[in-house]
């Protein structure tokens, strides 16, 4: 399969789940990105179309490079600390087109054990 195909399948089953879900102030939207070199995580308010918080690999107090598991549990941890330091602990959880499945459920266990609900 090549690669254009890949992306637009993940594209479509992007919009199949962004139809479905949106974020509110109360309770944020947390998307998730992952590219080859790194982790991405926002809580987005919808209605504002305002980011709430965010962490990714490229944050110094993460402490991790790289696009594994180990980084998206790091993440997941650190984005979960600033939604609590946001006063936020409800969310929506967007996979982003990813499978659940590996670093998608590393990130989304480690925020829930750090205190988030979804």
């Amino acid at each position: 399969m090549s690669l254009y195909i890949r992306k637009q399948a993940r594209a479509k089953v992007r919009r199949r789940i962004r139809k479905k879900i949106a974020g509110t102030a109360e309770r944020p939207r947390l998307a998730v990105h992952f590219s080859n070199q790194n982790v991405y995580a926002q809580l987005i308010d919808d209605e504002a179309g305002r980011t709430l918080a965010a962490a990714s690999t490229l944050d110094k107090e993460v402490g991790v490079k790289g696009s594994n598991q180990d980084a998206a549990i790091k993440v997941g941890e650190a984005v979960a600390k600033r939604a609590k330091d946001a006063k936020i602990d409800t969310v929506v959880f967007d996979r982003g087109g990813f499978q659940f499945h590996g670093k998608v459920k590393a990130l989304a266990d480690a925020a829930r054990e750090a205190g988030l609900n979804f």
